[in-house]
């Protein structure tokens, strides 16, 4: 009886396996060897900001795909949590930073950045469309000229800088490889963990209200309840790559976290796709792309480089022009027209 429940065991995990496509596996192993070919600079600055970004996009598109809400506020969330590890931890300023240790310092940056996001949203929850979007947007604008005109906490228009990520297991993680692998482990676990609760019943629920939520009130859910929750999860992932971003950049300032950044988050993830986890990390990645190699693109041929957020702007209203779902979008009608027979496909309804 042991064997048969042993190899019924078995079957479970091959047919688990097989159900991962093999696109991923492949994509998995060749981000796995990326740091034996690739760069130091493609390592550090392409694909670990990218990751970054994509997180605190990823917090976007939770709150916009699975909620229906569209919130400006994320990286501001990020920014506070990069100010709170740079406070309670350890940085050149050393008049303003306590100096405490990391595993003190983060899990107080991580909470209080979640509360800020979770406060954040308990505003936001009670507007609908533009106004969501107002409120966060002038929560984030008093962030930034609040720590902007604030020397005695956030040091002013200068920040901190010299803040860089602890020395664990003996591993410094600034380094290209290391920073890599931990962006890149940060990512997948904020992927999976999005794609979790979407399939857990709390993700389900928020669906429904997205979709309904005055049936979902009246079969007995507090939507005010799980839209909150929902803010404050979309918050503790944007604070996790608020405090990347630190790490990385090795400094916080009220630039960090401005108003243009917040703008840049929600191009991303509309750019990569807002129905899909992944669509975050390919409109980072793009952004990235653009945002590192335009303006030596324009120098070259004799264009001045601040053009560069013109050709972001025009890639933006070119994705938005032909997909409503960014870059996936695009995906999918290319998938579909490849698989249409013109012969046989035609409009109206079939006889």
């Amino acid at each position: 009886m042991t064997m048969i429940s042993e190899m019924e065991k078995n079957r479970q995990e091959r047919s688990w396996l097989e159900k991962i496509p093999a696109a991923y596996w492949i994509l998995g192993i060749l981000l796995l060897i990326m740091p034996g070919v690739a760069g130091d600079f493609i390592l550090f600055q392409i694909f670990g900001w990218g990751f970054i970004l994509g997180i605190i996009a990823l917090s976007l598109m939770f709150l916009a795909g699975y909620g229906g809400m569209v919130s400006l506020v994320q990286m501001t969330v990020a920014g506070s949590a990069g100010y709170m590890i740079a406070i309670f931890g350890v940085s050149a300023i050393e008049n303003i930073s306590l100096g405490w240790p990391w595993y003190l310092a983060i899990p107080l940056a991580l909470a209080i950045a979640t509360l800020f996001g979770t406060l954040a949203g308990w505003l936001a929850v009670r507007t609908e469309g533009i106004y969501t979007i107002m409120i966060t947007l002038a929560i984030a604008s008093a962030f930034f000229y609040f720590t902007r005109q604030n020397y005695v906490i956030f040091n002013g228009f200068s920040g901190f800088n010299g803040v860089l990520p602890p020395n664990l297991f003996g591993v410094d993680w600034r380094q290209p490889a290391a920073f890599y692998y931990l962006t890149l482990f940060w990512a997948v676990l904020a992927y999976g963990t999005v794609i979790y609760v979407s399939r857990s019943p709390f993700g389900l629920v928020l669906q429904g209200i997205r979709d309904n939520p005055r049936r979902m009130s009246a079969l007995g859910y507090n939507v005010v309840a799980h839209r909150v929750a929902a803010y404050a999860f979309a918050a503790f992932l944007a604070a996790i790559g608020g405090i990347l971003l630190t790490w990385q950049s090795a400094q916080i300032s009220p630039g960090t976290a401005g108003i243009g950044p917040v703008i840049d988050i929600l191009v991303i993830t509309v750019i990569g796709g807002m129905r899909h986890p992944i669509g975050p990390f390919i409109g980072a990645l793009i952004y990235v792309v653009l945002k590192t190699f335009a303006l030596d693109a324009l120098v070259a041929i004799g264009l001045s480089g601040e053009r560069f957020q013109l050709l972001i702007g025009i890639g933006f209203l070119a994705i938005v022009f032909w997909s409503s779902d960014g870059v996936l979008g695009i995906w999918n009608h290319w998938q579909q027209a490849r698989k249409r027979d013109p012969l046989l496909d035609r409009g109206g309804s079939t006889p």
